[in-house]
């Protein structure tokens, strides 16, 4: 997938307020080794890094476009390296991910495999997209127009009968998941962040940075535009006003590692 980092930025203060809530999240200890994993632009990856500035800070990323941007950070403990958080490795005091271990499929083997790399005594700090949010007509209507593209898109689609539902699971599940694992100290919640976009094409835009990529990466620029047109023409017979009240609905959780 090629992602953008301006364009995932347009809503960059909506996007970050989970991730400030899940850093409070983590306790305060004397970590040797921090992993963001989907680090993306970096933010988070630094300010980990000063926060810590005895621990050796990795940000991992799958994205050259996104690594390109984290360059600009600069900290004695910091670097950043290109690669799939699927084949993680190495043992970490402190893993942390926001908004990227929902692109992964079968999060309770996910759980178990980020598990094994954490170090006793650790801490796994995570943020993900409520499932709420995958049912919203924004999403649904992605599908819907990845079905007329099938031919186009080669029978990819994000969710739906091609690929599953969504992998995310609801705090408790993480939180009966991570009990099951021996984990202490399991908090485990669902907030919402409200997003007001200017009505369809606000939704639009809000997608090009996230959901739309999988399916503009996989498009040549003709039938990209035809798929924004017959997306758009969904969200705008959807949402006809000119102000989108978008409940962005997250899952953040934390757990320990005896």
């Amino acid at each position: 997938m090629t992602w953008n980092p301006d364009q995932y930025h347009l809503f960059k203060e909506v996007r970050s307020a989970p991730a400030r809530d899940l850093q409070a999240m983590i306790p305060d200890r004397p970590y040797r080794s921090v992993v963001d994993l989907g680090c993306g632009t970096g933010e988070q990856t630094a300010q980990l890094a000063a926060r810590f500035p005895k621990a050796g800070v990795l940000g991992l990323d799958s994205s050259a476009e996104m690594l390109g941007r984290a360059a600009a950070h600069s900290a004695p403990n910091l670097h950043f390296r290109q690669g799939d958080i699927g084949e993680l490795s190495g043992n970490y005091d402190l893993m942390y991910s926001n908004a990227a271990l929902q692109w992964l499929p079968d999060h309770p083997a996910l759980l178990a495999r980020l598990w094994a790399h954490l170090a006793p005594g650790g801490v796994l700090a995570v943020q993900v997209p409520a499932n709420p949010n995958h049912d919203h007509a924004s999403h649904r209507l992605l599908t819907e127009t990845a079905g007329e593209f099938a031919a186009e898109l080669g029978g990819f689609t994000r969710f739906g009968t091609a690929h599953g539902v969504s992998p995310v699971l609801t705090p408790a599940a993480y939180a009966e998941r991570l009990d099951a694992l021996g984990a202490q100290d399991v908090t485990a919640l669902s907030k919402v962040y409200p997003a007001v976009l200017s009505g369809a094409e606000g939704l639009i835009e809000w997608t090009k940075g996230t959901a739309l990529v999988p399916y503009l990466s996989r498009l040549n620029a003709a039938d990209g535009e035809r798929f924004l047109d017959a997306y758009r023409s969904k969200l705008r017979a959807e949402y006809p006003g000119e102000r989108v009240y978008y409940a962005f609905t997250r899952v953040l959780f934390t757990a320990t590692k005896p």
